[in-house]
């Protein structure tokens, strides 16, 4: 088979990857909070047999036996990131909706494990709780929030939470130093990927900030993701037209070798 088809092949596979999460970004563009995943190329080099030199004796002839290195290169994904960058904030005047501006993460727990978030629509369970859209408590100083009854909410910037103007909870803001470690959990959810260890650290003020009564955009730039997705099925079109016109010389090739 030519290696045309195999490098179309490729091709196909990433292009088709790269689309499906054009398409998930763009289904998410009213999700609260939502980071959108971005994907890299980079081209692996194959080398075969004949690019070595086997005989390492180099005085034996004035000449080298063999023809200096050939290297294909095939275009493959080399990785899927999320892309942390920060979302535009959007006034809702709800006391209870709270938004991160700068780096850092909520922490909430589910099922006994801890989870990070950037999505502040929090609300208060019939149990007095501070929980998210799924009833995951919101967790502050290591263990889930209690808001009593009152005239008075407040939450200030560095998360601290007053009601009838007694602090009651600190809500845990966190820096993840090592966000490359954090993987897509579900229900806008974050958790440590597989083998890895998240670093946690104080968020720091001058840089990240609670707002009490906004949320957190999603980052996704509707005409990017649009242009991103025609380039990608142009793409895909182009790498499927590759593949016909392999498959046609190679059946020509098989054609005229049985006529001979």
């Amino acid at each position: 088979m030519e290696m045309s088809m195999y490098s179309a092949l490729f091709g196909a596979l990433s292009t088709e990857t790269r689309l499906n999460l054009s398409a998930n970004n763009l289904a998410n563009i009213n999700t609260t909070g939502y980071k959108r995943d971005r994907v890299a190329f980079e081209d692996t080099f194959k080398r075969y047999a004949h690019d070595y030199h086997v005989d390492p004796r180099g005085d034996l002839r004035e000449k080298e036996i063999f023809p200096r290195a050939d290297l294909i290169a095939k275009p493959r994904l080399a990785m899927q990131t999320i892309d942390f960058s920060q979302g535009a904030l959007q006034l809702t005047g709800n006391p209870l909706d709270l938004a991160i501006q700068g780096p850092g993460f909520f922490k909430v727990s589910n099922a006994g494990g801890t989870y990070y978030t950037r999505n502040g629509a929090f609300h208060r369970s019939s149990q007095g709780m501070l929980v998210t859209d799924q009833d995951y408590p919101v967790l502050g100083n290591g263990g889930p929030i209690q808001i009593p009854d009152g005239r008075s909410f407040s939450v200030d910037a560095t998360g601290a939470v007053y009601v009838d103007g007694g602090q009651v909870a600190q809500i845990d803001v966190v820096n993840v130093q090592n966000p490359d470690a954090l993987r897509k959990y579900g229900a806008n959810l974050y958790t440590a990927a597989d083998g890895a260890t998240v670093q946690e650290g104080p968020a720091e003020g001058g840089t990240t900030q609670v707002a009490q009564g906004y949320l957190e955009k999603p980052n996704v730039e509707v005409v990017e993701e649009m242009v991103t997705m025609i380039e990608t099925q142009r793409t895909f079109e182009a790498y499927q037209k590759v593949m016909t016109n392999s498959n046609e010389l190679d059946t020509k090739a098989i054609r005229m070798g049985t006529e001979k």
